[in-house]
């Protein structure tokens, strides 16, 4: 019979009646741990180490506790041996001690090609930090004579002493009982296990199986009672898609986090999706940055903040993913690492479809700049989703982040599920100062129909909805800005145009109170164009009139001018005229009676104004 992959031949033997009995002290105190249950530790609070589990240390405030026994309840296919083992693998890769793992379902060759999945390295670290032990026997052993787990426990004390072993997994352990079939042997056996754990001084895990749907251990339901923290994992199915949660109903002298939470299988394991914390604090930056391009922009009073949300609603095909992508395009633009997360389209169609309006975004995927994931909503729990967006999160942090369109995950399970894991995204997002732009689908474009079945608009910074406005055979896209926290955006509707360059917003236009768009739009300001043009003939065709008339008036004053001055040339001629006349009349008469010898002519009397004579 086999015990490990380390065999002790020396510290073990087998005898008459099949019982397992070993050479040596049968309780070993391991060099400077402390006996539980001594008054030196009763004031002392609870001491605990870290699984390594990621979101588990949170619910557990810290982990399993120290020199304490632990129980993992859970149905086939729960998870149990893997988060055993994980804890195990966590403490020696990262020097929290070595540990044991005993085996009684498995062999030790099992369980290291079952983790290969992992990329644990299991294999090395078997030789080094951890040991295991194949405790699987066979009924035919076990029923031959009486039987007690002395010996195996007394080489376990040995083992734990020679690799200073600090913690040490029994899983399965309800296996190995099952086989005495006897309710008092099966009791006596696990109070020495109880026994020896409390005097060893090693954190201790023992895995159980459920009974049925119920939560209780099968067969060893008083098993709860004997240990100092109890977790239960559960696999079942909700609508259709498999749920995985782990919960802790237990735990002595801590508190914890008593609700249910998700958890998934990724490359290193399982992963727990934590609450967030109660307290909210994300700080709030007063830097901007483009939502995409420069009219938005200043519909919203300068861009977006830096680490805020912005959710974009709207029926399909009202260009939420256009808008998402001209953000991510912006980023990348300004050289600032992005991720783009998009349910049920990959991401080469996502990229053939965008670069249709002049999105290019398959050059920064080239770079290393764009990270670009496509999964399939069915199949997979909401919670999954998170986990798994949340692992890319932390690979490699973005600077700005769009998930198209988050609603998706409505169809991972229950609604319920899929809000809570809504809201926890976007929360935890916020927290990591990632600027986050997601979009929603909206199942109607009538009134109430921005609206989301996700229930997120409350916790989005910026709401922006997209509909169609469908009047005369034609259906045009509008854009409004619902709300945008902090800034002084526009309350405008605003035609949302697309084009080879891209998408624009065109200025509001509106006739007779009524806003404007497409081929209406078009119609309305040909024929304001052609009125105005109208006007302008007629303006000029008066003004030239105008100028036509008083060029004539002109002319006609300056004929009058000119005659004018030709009749006072004449009167002047006709008054030199007359003068000459008078004295050329007067010499004649002279010379006349000059001639006839007559007396001299008087001179001409000249009368003044009053008629007196001068």
């Amino acid at each position: 019979m086999r015990w490990g992959t380390d065999r002790l031949p020396h510290t073990r033997i087998i005898d008459a009646h099949g019982s397992i009995r070993a050479r040596g002290r049968r309780r070993v105190l391991q060099k400077g741990r402390p006996k539980i249950g001594t008054k030196g530790t009763l004031a002392r609070p609870l001491s605990k180490l870290l699984t390594g589990i990621r979101g588990f240390d949170q619910l557990s405030d810290g982990g399993f506790p120290r020199y304490r026994t632990s129980l993992l309840v859970g149905g086939p296919g729960a998870g149990k041996t893997v988060f055993a083992l994980q804890c195990l693998v966590n403490a020696a890769k990262q020097h929290r001690g070595a540990g044991i793992f005993v085996a009684f379902e498995e062999s030790s060759n099992q369980i290291i090609a079952n983790s290969a999945t992992f990329d644990w390295g299991l294999a090395s670290l078997v030789a080094k930090k951890l040991f295991l032990m194949d405790a699987h026997l066979s009924p035919t052993l076990v029923k031959t004579g009486d039987f007690d787990l002395a010996g195996m426990l007394a080489m376990l004390a040995a083992k734990a002493q020679e690799i200073d072993a600090q913690w040490i997994v029994f899983d399965g352990i309800d296996v190995l009982l099952t086989l005495l079939q006897d309710p008092v042997a099966e009791m006596r056996e696990l109070y020495r296990l109880r026994d020896w754990l409390a005097d060893s001084a090693l954190t201790a895990i023992v895995t159980a199986k459920s009974e049925g749907r119920s939560s209780e251990v099968a067969h060893y339901g008083f098993l709860e009672f004997m240990v100092d923290c109890v977790v239960r994992l559960d696999r079942r199915q909700e609508d259709r898609v498999s749920v995985q949660t782990v919960r802790i109903t237990k735990y002595r002298g801590s508190s914890f986090a008593a609700a249910e939470f998700p958890f998934s299988f990724g490359p290193s394991g399982i992963q727990v999706g934590a609450v967030n914390p109660a307290d909210i604090r994300n700080k709030a930056s007063t830097e901007r940055l483009s939502a995409g391009f420069e009219q938005l922009d200043v519909m919203l009073g300068g861009g977006v903040f830096s680490g805020s949300s912005t959710l974009i609603t709207g029926v399909p095909g009202t260009s939420k993913t256009t808008l998402a992508g001209k953000f991510i395009e912006a980023a990348c633009r300004r050289g600032e690492r992005a991720l783009f997360v998009s349910f049920d389209e990959s991401a080469e169609q996502i990229m053939r479809n965008l670069s249709s309006v002049g999105i290019q975004l398959k050059t920064y995927v080239k770079s290393g700049l764009l990270r670009m994931y496509s999964v399939r909503t069915e199949g997979f729990s909401a919670e999954e989703h998170l986990l798994k967006i949340s692992s890319l999160i932390r690979e490699e942090p973005p600077r700005c982040m769009v998930i198209d369109p988050l609603t998706a995950i409505a169809k991972s399970g229950t609604l319920g599920a899929a809000r809570t894991v809504a809201n926890r995204l976007i929360y935890s997002i916020k927290d990591e100062q990632i600027t986050l732009m997601v979009t929603a689908l909206s199942e109607t474009d009538g009134p109430g129909g921005e609206a989301t079945d996700l229930q997120i608009s409350t916790i989005a910074d910026t709401w922006i909805h997209l509909s169609y406005l469908v009047r005369s055979g034609e259906r045009n896209r509008a854009l409004t800005i619902v709300k945008s926290r902090g800034t002084s955006h526009s309350n405008q509707v605003r035609e949302l145009v697309l084009s080879n360059s891209g998408p624009s917003l065109s200025d509001v236009y509106t006739a007779g109170g009524e806003v404007l768009m497409g081929t209406l739009r078009w119609e309305k300001e040909a024929e304001e164009s052609a009125k105005q043009l109208r006007q302008r003939a007629e303006f000029n065709h008066k003004r030239r009139e105008l100028e036509f008339a008083a060029a004539s008036t002109r002319a006609r004053i300056a004929s009058l001018k000119t005659d004018l001055e030709r009749q006072r040339a004449e009167l002047t001629f006709y008054s030199g005229e007359d003068d000459d006349h008078t004295a050329s009349s007067t010499r004649r008469a002279g010379e006349l009676r000059r001639r006839r010898g007559g007396d001299p002519a008087e001179a001409p009397v000249k009368k003044s104004g009053n008629g007196a004579v001068k």
